[in-house]
């Protein structure tokens, strides 16, 4: 093992029922140490901000990758959270002899990456590098949160992020449905259902 570099991975975003799922792919540098990583959902959205500039800078590689609510839809959850997290694996430095990599990924589950990994449950609480992966997920995925925010000011992205709260449900009901809504989640699969009956 000592011969790889280490490539944490990890995912924000399976939950809501909007948006992209992201994944983060990290490598950290043992000669540069990041205090403070942990599971990015134990961190306030201030400190998450805070490490993500410092794994940007420190990490020997990084990339995030993403896939959208179609393609949720077009290949359900699971897949769409493993395509994220190739995409994030693909988005590292183009110099890096990827091959020579062992990834370290959050979960039970392997997303086939072609190179070797190991799961780890509750790595994002326990494995540093896994922990980074998973703070520029939650980075990136809270940014397009923000964005959708601003476009749909009266949606309340600000305060449920899209998962599947009262505030979410109500004004699913009041507003219909957005393009950036998972039509394969039951509570918009419902919704579009209705509208066929009306």
């Amino acid at each position: 093992m000592s011969d790889y570099l280490i490539i944490g991975i990890d995912e924000a975003g399976r939950g809501p029922w909007t948006g992209s799922v992201f994944a983060g792919a990290v490598i950290l540098n043992s000669a540069a140490p990041i205090l403070g990583l942990n599971d990015s959902k134990k961190l306030s959205a201030a400190k998450r901000e805070a490490l993500a500039i410092e794994i940007r800078s420190k990490a020997l590689a990084w990339g995030v990758g993403s896939a959208s609510a179609q393609e949720v839809d077009e290949v359900n959850i699971l897949q769409a959270t493993f395509l994220a997290m190739r995409r994030a694996v693909y988005a590292l430095p183009s110099h890096l002899h990827i091959t020579a990599c062992h990834a370290w990924v959050d979960g039970n589950r392997d997303p086939k990456l072609g190179i070797p990994t190991t799961t780890i449950v509750k790595g994002d609480a326990t494995v540093p590098a896994i922990s980074a992966a998973s703070i520029l997920a939650k980075v990136a995925r809270d940014a397009e949160s923000d964005a959708m925010h601003l476009q749909y000011p009266d949606f309340g992205f600000d305060r449920h992020r899209g998962y599947g709260t009262a505030l979410h449900s109500a004004n699913l009901a009041r507003y219909g449905a957005l393009p950036e809504h998972r039509r394969s989640f039951a509570p918009i699969a419902r919704w579009y259902a209705a509208q066929t009956h009306t």
